[in-house]
């Protein structure tokens, strides 16, 4: 089970209702392309051996002894597989009628599980034939088979069974069952088609997976089931932890393709979220008497096809992305105002680059100053060019100050900093990391000096991703008053720049255009001197790496603690196309060294709000030595070349 992934599904195969051979057949058949497509946990729809719609039928002995012999029969002929299946079925035992769901492997049926909540309201009417499990612990069977209600464990991950109702209700088993270790629920439903009815189950599902911080997979029956009074979609639905992963078609044709979902869990990610969240330990393990059924079972690595996105801090749907934009907007804004507000304070202060961190800053400063009602001149900007400056960048800070109605100021350094190098002795033709930092400096107190006469405010431009790999000069553009950007990566900036381009396209296509050019603009620093022609020399990416690595390592290694192993071939995935395994591999490398490295800044970083899970604040997320060895991480990383 390599990095933790699993690949389960959920089939819902045409039925006969009462002709248990044939449903056994159609069984057989779907384990067996499961089996071929690495599937560990395959589960089937709701009292699928025999149809959900037998109604009185199921009083009668001749269904009711054949859906039993034919749970042995299924058994015997899945015995090759490795597959586990779990299949519904009607159940007799101590003289009560169970609807209950079977768990089988390798030949064994490993454990029965019974439907705890029976409905028996609208048109459903199951309490007219099944009678409710309200026991805990397992009892066995005349075939010495285990009973009731339990949490299955097998092949380094555990996983339970509820069945339809049991979901719907206000306390449902999975609840007690996560507290007892399962990190997936397989529920075997028959849920009928009414309007609306599609959504509410979505949501019930997708939300369920985020309460208990698992898997869940909902199986639903589809075609065969009687439609004397029902209509039945076989609307499968497979979460992790309140995401969808895959969702079928209802209402899909008899194709086998159709009939079947399949999704590849991440249980590490599940059993990252468990660990982080201290609330879900304190509830976990307490007195519910569900017992643990383990047996043996050995699940090969799978070749994964989960979808894994480039950008884990975007969305990918144009829709969710422009509501991600205006919350993050809002939620830095608010931050701003608040302090704004609560110091009393009426001018901010900006370096203004013409690059998309100090444009975004300056963006949210311009939606706190109007949440505030303060005149947006209130809020000064100053380009300071200097050795590496290119007009492109110049212009664009101009031009955006001037269409949002700012204050403007431009200061140059280069004297000041000619003469700082005659004052520590440094030759101003070496370009090295004196020659760069000198002006970031420069400019920082240039900004703060100006806060201070004109009593203001100076707000930070600095993002995520370079407080990750601390490229920002120390006392330099590493410091302000109060960092906007802290928890944007520098992925996510580009597109909350383009947003506001967007936005202002009707009401100021002026702005708009010099808001589109700055994401068109090389991400730089620009602290080296330009090209010939002016045009940007020193481009961020070419010396640390491309941003769009940098932001997926940081997330996966932030926001789950996965291995850099781990990471490294989800990006082989993600990136298939774009990057090779070399560079890939390289850039890794180059991030956990700079992450590490680099700590001592993100120690002493200013006050800034949290818009994502992932932060790298000393005081709210992060907390980590500056003087911590790497080098368990970087010989994790090695292996992916042993």
């Amino acid at each position: 089970m390599l990095d933790g992934f699993i690949r389960v599904a959920a089939a819902s195969p045409r039925v006969r209702v009462g002709d248990v051979d044939f449903n056994i057949a159609e069984t057989v058949k779907f384990a067996r392309k499961a089996a071929n497509r690495d599937c560990a946990v395959l589960v089937f729809p709701e009292l699928g051996l025999t149809g959900y719609t037998c109604g009185d039928l199921f009083l009668q002995k001749a269904l009711l002894d054949k859906a039993r012999n034919g749970l042995y029969d299924l058994a015997n002929q899945t015995s090759d597989l490795n597959t586990v299946l779990i299949v519904g079925l009607p159940y007799e035992l101590g003289g009560k009628l169970y609807n209950v769901a079977a768990v089988i492997h390798q030949g064994d049926v490993i454990g029965i599980v019974p439907k705890q909540n029976i409905p028996n309201y609208s048109e459903f009417y199951e309490l007219r034939h099944f009678t409710p499990y309200l026991d805990n612990g397992i009892i066995m069977t005349e075939d010495d088979i285990c009973f009731g209600s339990a949490v299955f464990s097998c092949g380094g991950f555990s996983f339970a069974v509820e069945i339809c109702e049991d979901l719907w209700v206000a306390s449902s088993p999975s609840v007690d069952y996560v507290k007892n270790g399962a990190e997936i629920i397989f529920n075997l439903s028959c849920s009928d088609e009414i309007i609306g009815k599609a959504k509410y189950r979505r949501d019930l599902v997708k939300m369920q997976s985020a309460k208990l911080m698992a898997a869940y997979v909902y199986c639903d029956a589809g075609l065969g089931e009687s439609t004397q009074d029902l209509v039945f979609a076989g609307h499968n639905i497979i979460a992790e932890n309140g995401k969808i992963l895959a969702e079928s078609k209802r209402f899909a044709n008899e194709s086998d393709e159709e009939a079947v979902l399949y999704a590849d869990i991440d249980l590490e990610r599940l059993e990252a979220d468990r660990r982080r969240s201290n609330t879900f330990a304190n509830d976990i393990y307490g007195d519910s008497g569900i017992d643990v059924i383990e047996f043996d079972a050995e699940f090969p690595d799978i070749k994964l096809e989960r979808y894994i996105s480039k950008t884990p801090f975007v969305p990918e749907n144009v829709t969710d992305l422009e509501a991600r934009c205006e919350d993050i907007l809002n939620m830095q804004a608010a931050g701003l105002y608040t302090r704004l507000k609560a110091i009393n304070c009426k001018k901010a202060v900006i370096g203004l680059s013409g690059g998309l961190d100090s444009t975004l800053a300056l963006i949210v400063t311009i939606h706190a100053f109007d949440k505030l009602g303060i005149d947006r001149k209130g809020i000064i900007g100053i380009t300071m060019p200097g050795f590496g400056t290119t007009s492109r960048t110049k212009n664009n800070s101009i031009n955006i100050a001037e269409e949002y109605g700012c204050t403007l100021r431009e200061i140059s350094i280069s004297d000041a900093v000619v003469q700082h190098f005659k004052d520590i002795d440094h030759d101003i033709n070496v370009h090295d990391i004196t020659y760069e930092n000198s002006q970031a400096r420069e400019r920082t107190q240039i900004l703060m000096d100006i806060a201070n006469q004109e009593g203001g405010l100076v707000v930070g431009t600095g993002d995520l991703s370079e407080l990750a790999l601390g490229w920002a000069t120390y006392n330099g553009d590493h410091m302000s008053m109060y960092g906007v950007n802290c928890s944007i990566p520098k992925t996510l900036v580009r597109y909350l720049v383009s947003y506001e381009s967007a936005r202002t396209a009707q009401s100021n296509p002026s702005l708009s255009k010099a808001l589109a050019d700055i994401v068109a603009t090389p991400v730089s620093p620009e602290l080296l001197p330009p090209t010939e022609d002016g045009k940007i020399s020193q481009k961020t990416e070419e010396t640390v790496g491309p941003y769009e690595l940098h932001d997926f390592f940081l997330y996966y290694m932030i926001r789950f603690g996965f291995t850099p192993s781990k990471i490294y071939r989800m990006a082989l995935q993600a990136f298939d196309g774009s990057y090779d395994a070399e560079t890939i591999y390289k850039w890794e490398e180059t991030f956990m060294r700079r992450f590490f490295a680099q700590q001592f800044k993100r120690s002493c970083v200013p006050d800034g709000p949290k818009v994502g899970t992932v932060s790298l604040s000393p005081r709210g997320d992060w907390r980590m030595p500056s003087d911590a060895s790497r080098n368990v991480w970087l010989d994790d990383l090695a292996t992916v070349k042993e």
